[in-house]
């Protein structure tokens, strides 16, 4: 995306009296592009900067002055997963895409342009020289200043490069070098040089993009003009909602120089703007209160916790440590905490107490099933692959049958294992659950009723002994039947698919339904992990706990992503903090 702006006036002399470089008094209009990259959101707008009447000869000269003296796969494979974990533990999807090579993206690298970035300031002959070993189609300053946002060149050899743009265009610098010389600024820390940048830019314009506003908000939060960082936050709500970054940065200003009311009344708007905030400005207040004894402020730090619990947030490890760090300060408490597991009974290994069920109870299982007739069967977009009238047949089929204990996604199970015949696995998976006496249903298509290399006729015939099987159309979407099904039958019925049903979930329209879904298919979801020679199918385990965050008043269980560990968004980390109060 390119956001364009018009009307911008050159700045005079902007880097006169460069010891290399001769400026001569310039003005003219023209027209700047600034490419998404610092916050600005995937969607066209059009912003009229405009200029202030009388120019900021100071400011401008402050930067002037600077530049002259130089001064940061995922429904998985088919092969085995390690047995001590489940299918929404978090890592699993990657050791399964690791196990599964052509799922792999091969994706050519880029093309890279052969020119070394300078690691010291240029003069003018060395920037000329470095152009003209440029072979790239695009602008060179822009290539250029965008390699050393990406790469967090120094700020001086950026500095040296703005002044060297400018000589060549009679002053002029364009408003995307500005903003990537401030994004520098920003990302070393260099406060003074981001006072500067932010001095032209009041000076200039009336108005700015997001991009610029959040830069500037988080470079001014750190200086002793903090509060002027307020001022920039309440010019963007007269455009738009504010992003949860620059919250942040407010809060964490706030925080930072002493102003502890300021940044709770910033942290209750950004709720009341039903945004949600990041992990690293919660943490803030929990670092914030080691030095804080007060009851009220401790009770809001609690209310963080459930704040985390009730949307099923999870804090990162450097999070863990400040909350155990601030139980363990609390005075008069004596709380200890220690880091751990849960095992497969849901017993916490450091404190041996239970964790919640991850069954629903009556009261959500029937407000979750309502839900998904509703906006999953009923109003979902599964009549573009499914005609309501075989829906209709497939819920008359149901009502005749006694409630399944086990579903089964008949093609999807098929092919978990690619070297074997599907019409084999199927029966082998079939065959085992049948002899607990399970009542089975098995979903498929009708095509896997002809005889091929791959389906086998006795064998499906040997299925359908075992089990209830409902065919569908070539065409149509199995999902919906199986979600149909399985919630027809009862909280105790279980499915066997790989498919992890995420746009099934994104047909409901409320979080609470959204995270109920996902508890119910944790409890549900069976996944095969491995299928022996002599035709045994191992079953990964159904986790018997929920995985978030809970409290029995003298203890805190708080789940937590690992630092190594990569979280795809539908699993769920494996470690946790245990605190408990000492008796």
């Amino acid at each position: 995306m390119t956001l364009c702006f018009t009307g911008i006036r050159s700045f005079p002399k902007l880097w006169k009296s460069n010891p290399y470089l001769g400026l001569s008094l310039g003005h003219s209009f023209l027209s700047l592009f600034l490419k998404d990259r610092y916050g600005i959101r995937e969607q066209q707008k059009w912003f009229s900067l405009k200029t202030v009447s009388a120019q900021n000869t100071k400011a401008v000269n402050l930067l002037v002055a600077k530049s002259r003296y130089g001064r940061k796969g995922d429904e998985g494979s088919n092969k085995e997963v390690s047995s001590d974990s489940h299918l929404f533990a978090a890592g699993a999807a990657r050791k399964r895409s690791q196990m599964n090579p052509l799922g792999e993206d091969h994706a050519l690298p880029p093309v890279r342009n052969t020119i070394q970035l300078p690691t010291k300031p240029l003069n003018s002959e060395e920037w000329d020289k470095l152009k003209e070993d440029f072979k790239g189609k695009a602008n060179f300053a822009s290539w250029i200043i965008s390699q050393m946002a990406h790469s967090h060149s120094s700020v001086d050899v950026a500095k040296s490069l703005l002044a060297w743009v400018a000589a060549k265009n009679n002053g002029i610098v364009g408003y995307d070098l500005l903003v990537r010389y401030l994004y520098l600024c920003v990302f070393h820390k260099q406060t003074s040089e981001v006072i500067d940048v932010y001095e032209i830019m009041k000076a200039r314009y009336r108005r700015l993009e997001p991009g610029a506003y959040t830069l500037l908000i988080q470079g001014l939060v750190h200086s002793d003009r903090w509060k002027e960082a307020l001022l920039l936050l309440e010019d963007v709500k007269k455009v738009l909602i504010p992003s949860v970054r620059n919250y942040n940065d407010c809060i964490e200003g706030a925080l930072l120089h002493q102003d502890v009311s300021l940044a709770w009344n910033l942290y209750q708007e950004l709720l009341g703007r039903d945004l949600t905030p990041m992990l690293k400005t919660l943490k803030a207040f929990f670092d914030f209160g080691k030095n804080v004894k007060d009851d009220q402020y401790s009770n809001k730090l609690l209310d963080i916790l459930l704040y985390l619990r009730n949307n099923h947030l999870y804090p990162e490890e450097s999070f863990a440590h400040s909350i155990k760090t601030w139980f363990e300060s609390v005075p008069g408490e004596q709380w200890k905490g220690q880091f751990t597991t849960i095992k497969e009974s849901g017993q916490c290994s450091g404190c041996g107490k239970t964790m919640e069920s991850i069954h629903l109870s009556p009261e959500e299982y029937e407000f979750l099933k309502g839900k998904i007739m509703r906006d999953v069967i009923d109003g979902g977009d599964q009549y573009k692959k499914t005609t309501p009238q075989e829906l209709k047949r497939f819920q008359s089929f149901v009502k005749c049958c006694p409630p399944f204990d086990i579903v089964i996604d008949g093609l999807n199970v098929a092919k978990t294992f690619p070297k074997a015949r599907e019409s084999q696995v199927l029966l082998d998976v079939v065959s085992q659950l049948a002899k607990q006496n399970l009542q089975l249903l098995v979903l498929g298509r009708k095509h896997m009723l002809t005889q091929h290399s791959r389906w086998r006729k006795d064998e499906m015939k040997k299925v359908q002994k075992q089990a209830s099987c409902f065919f569908a159309d070539n065409i149509s979407e199995d999902d919906p039947f199986l979600l149909y099904a399985t919630l027809h039958s009862g909280n105790h019925c279980k499915f066997i698919t790989k498919d992890l049903m995420r746009d099934h979930k994104a047909c409901l329209r409320d979080a609470k339904t959204q995270r109920l879904f996902f508890k119910w298919q944790q409890g549900h979801q069976l996944a095969i992990i491995n299928r022996l020679t002599s035709s045994k199918i191992t079953f990964q385990h159904i986790p018997s706990y929920n995985t978030v965050v809970q409290t029995t008043g003298d203890s805190w269980h708080i789940p937590y992503d690992e630092d190594t560990v990569e979280r795809y968004s539908y699993e769920v980390p494996t470690k946790w903090l245990c605190l408990h109060r000492k008796t």
